[in-house]
């Protein structure tokens, strides 16, 4: 049986909050389950979503939701009030590719109907490293280890 008191001393103290917002609200589940697919040991921990007479979403929308990308949390939201703001490359999530496969296969699948900052190549601080911003909006830069 799992101590729901010893677990909470095991999340970690933060984590990356992704708000999908203009016309990516309502998208937040779907990033969720295309990140997830992507990388090992990852998955959907929760998912508590508007009901119809909640501000702030719709009906079925993410309100809240937490998941992990190889063991590493993160939190997910869908929001349709009016947001100055949106995703921006300023942030970005990092990921360090232990070997040309993975980086390939990342850089190909986060940039599929995204747009690419920085294609995969040789920049002198590394000898392959990439970035994107996937077709949500979020931002994601590749190394090889």
């Amino acid at each position: 049986m799992i101590d729901r008191n010893k677990e909470k001393l095991f999340m970690q103290k933060t984590a990356t909050f992704l708000m999908f917002v203009g016309d990516k609200a309502g998208k937040a589940e779907e990033a969720m389950g295309f990140y997830t697919s992507l990388f090992k040991d990852s998955g959907i921990k929760s998912i508590t979503k508007y009901e119809s007479d909640e501000p702030g979403g719709k009906q079925g929308m993410v309100k809240y939701a937490v998941f992990t990308l190889q063991g590493q949390e993160y939190m997910a939201m869908d929001s349709t009030g009016p947001h100055a703001f949106t995703f921006t490359p300023s942030i970005s999530i990092f990921i360090r590719c232990e070997d040309e496969a993975e980086i390939d296969q990342l850089y190909k699948k986060l940039s599929e109907a995204g747009r690419e900052q920085m294609p995969l190549n040789n920049y002198g601080f590394s000898r392959k490293f990439g970035w994107v911003s996937d077709r949500y909006g979020v931002s994601w830069q590749m190394n090889l280890q």
